[in-house]
């Protein structure tokens, strides 16, 4: 039986297509309807395929039990923000003469992750097309139609700007180079880490992942002497801050420790001399202690070596990261020691007592996995009233120190492996498979991102505070009221309900109108207000005071 067209998460991201695309200029959000038709018509291809053929082309790869695709989703996400970002950036063009070199800047990240998402999608259309199925094919082809119209989307726009005639072979160098490392990583995330994800989940991973590293490719390569000119390479904005600038060089070190250790190894392996023959408990006990040595030692590398100089070299950094961390936290700041502190508290009575109830009660993991939601509401949200930058170093060392773990869990480095793995196991159910646990990353990104993306346009209040909302408020109510009172569901096969949405989004407008009210009497929202905009302000008046009082001409009489 055919899938059915309209379900409820389809009506949703076809609303917030929707929205992000009349709002944005056409020769940039038609490559967006585009894109978003052509994964609606690869989802339906997908869903077809596993509920029609049992030898599917795409059972291969394994996705996690229970999760539907949401490839149209995961393909429509990253281009939607980006070009949200675009939108926001818009409106202070006019007061920021900079604005404009971050701008074009920003319509080539727009542009590369629309492709890579793209380029996931053919991979999957080519995967389908060796179906038997009919009703597949007829899905896949229409798919593969809209694939192919996509670049008359790019030609459009191409022909719109003529002022970048010069830098059309980089841009559509840069623009290959994502589509191609898309595919690769999303195959290798499908591969080598089954049941783990969803389709969709893997083109958002993948997705940003290329993303973000292009992102400092390009910004690597424009920096050395013998890369090719501004004018031919992509051109990447001048100025960052030093907290992104920090945040991306550690990121940066982790991203390339698993490249390093695994190198290493081999290298080891390689060179290691024919052993007598021995016992081999002993043999594997001399193993892992090589091993976790090779592996600290990477960490150390990476962090105190490649990370400072990769600052020094792309940002002109000076400093080593960790000592400019180390001032920045204890000088003139007590608000951000009381801050660490809190979080510290909250942190280690949250975690004991959950833990706690994870062993002895019979409490379903799910609701106790909804409770770090409720605490990561009570950790933000004081931070990004009172202390907004320092927050955005805080996710990224969160961020850091979860990778790290995570690391050590999977490799089962002595002596912490044993450790963290036994204590996330407490809190992982059907979602999270042996190989990885997933569910802290997409709760600290979840929170990070939207208040990542609002930093230097606080016109919208709100907008830092998005993913605490619906992730800390919305989404455990759904849950907690959908699990105890749920009754009627919106589909035979899935398991939301009705009542539960309900909850979610009651929940939250509630909490947006209690929130404003308390930004509003304490201020924040004044104090908010960017120096561009107060620029703006400052020239819309001085121009409605010359039109009400006219400025009277000078007299020649008094200047001789």
């Amino acid at each position: 039986m055919a899938p059915a067209v309209v379900s409820g998460e389809r009506f949703i991201v076809f609303l917030f297509v929707a929205r992000v695309a009349l709002a944005a200029p056409a020769r940039l959000a038609a490559p967006l309807a585009v894109l978003a038709s052509a994964a609606l018509a690869v989802e339906l291809a997908v869903d077809g395929s596993a509920s029609a053929a049992s030898s599917s082309p795409l059972r291969r790869f394994r996705t996690r039990p229970g999760a539907s695709s949401g490839i149209l989703l995961g393909a429509t996400t990253l281009p939607s923000v980006m070009l949200s970002r675009l939108i926001q950036l818009s409106r202070v063009l006019l007061a920021d003469p900079n604005g404009h070199e971050e701008y074009a800047y920003l319509e080539m990240q727009y542009w590369a992750v629309s492709i890579s998402c793209l380029s996931v999608l053919a991979f999957f259309v080519w995967h389908l097309r060796q179906s038997p199925s009919n009703g597949i094919s007829k899905a896949s082809k229409y798919g593969l139609l809209l694939i192919i119209l996509y670049p008359l989307a790019y030609l459009f726009y191409f022909l719109l700007t003529p002022d970048r005639s010069l830098s059309a072979t980089s841009n559509l160098v840069y623009l290959l180079y994502h589509g191609v490392a898309a595919v690769i990583l999303i195959q290798h995330i499908l591969e080598k880490f089954p049941s783990c994800s969803s389709f969709g989940e893997a083109i958002l991973v993948s997705g940003g992942l290329v993303l973000y590293c292009g992102d400092m490719l390009a910004q690597t390569l424009s920096k050395m002497e013998f890369s090719v000119s501004s004018k031919a390479f992509i051109h990447t904005p001048g100025t960052r801050s030093e907290i992104a600038t920090v945040i991306q060089g550690v990121l940066l070190g982790l991203f390339l420790l698993p490249l390093s250790y695994k190198s290493s190894l081999q290298i080891l392996a390689y060179c290691k001399k024919p052993e007598k023959q021995r016992t081999q408990t002993v043999v594997d006990r001399t193993q892992k202690r090589i091993d976790c040595f090779v592996f600290y030692v990477s960490l150390l590398v990476a962090l105190l070596l490649l990370v400072p100089s990769w600052t020094r070299l792309v940002h002109g950094f000076d400093v080593h990261p960790f000592v400019w961390v180390f001032n920045y936290i204890f000088t003139d700041s007590r608000e951000r020691l009381a801050l660490c502190a809190y979080w510290i508290f909250v942190i280690y009575v949250s975690i004991r007592r959950f833990y706690n109830i994870s062993k002895q009660s019979k409490t379903e993991r799910i609701l106790l996995r909804k409770y770090y939601h409720l605490v990561a509401v009570l950790i933000f949200s004081p931070a990004v009233i009172f202390q907004s930058d320092f927050l955005d170093l805080a996710f990224g060392a969160a961020f850091a120190v979860f990778l790290i773990l995570e690391m050590i869990r999977v490799w089962e480095i002595y002596p912490l492996g044993h450790i963290v793995h036994q204590f996330m196991n407490a809190f992982t159910d059907h979602r999270d498979s042996e190989i990885l646990i997933v569910s802290h990353f997409s709760l600290l990104l979840g929170c990070a991102l939207p208040k990542w993306m609002s930093s230097g346009f606080n016109d919208r209040p709100l907008t830092p505070f998005a993913g605490i909302l619906s992730l800390g408020i919305g989404d455990t109510m759904a849950s907690m009221i959908g699990y105890k009172y749920g009754v009627l569901r919106w589909s035979k096969t899935g398991k939301k309900t009705i009542e539960g949405t309900a909850a979610g989004i009651t929940s939250v407008l509630a909490a947006c109108s209690i929130l404003v009210s308390l930004l509003a009497s304490s201020g924040y929202i004044l104090s908010q207000v960017t120096r561009d905009q107060c620029i703006m302000v400052d020239t819309v008046l001085q121009i409605l005071l010359q039109v009400v009082i006219p400025v009277s001409p000078p007299r020649a009489t008094e200047q001789e």
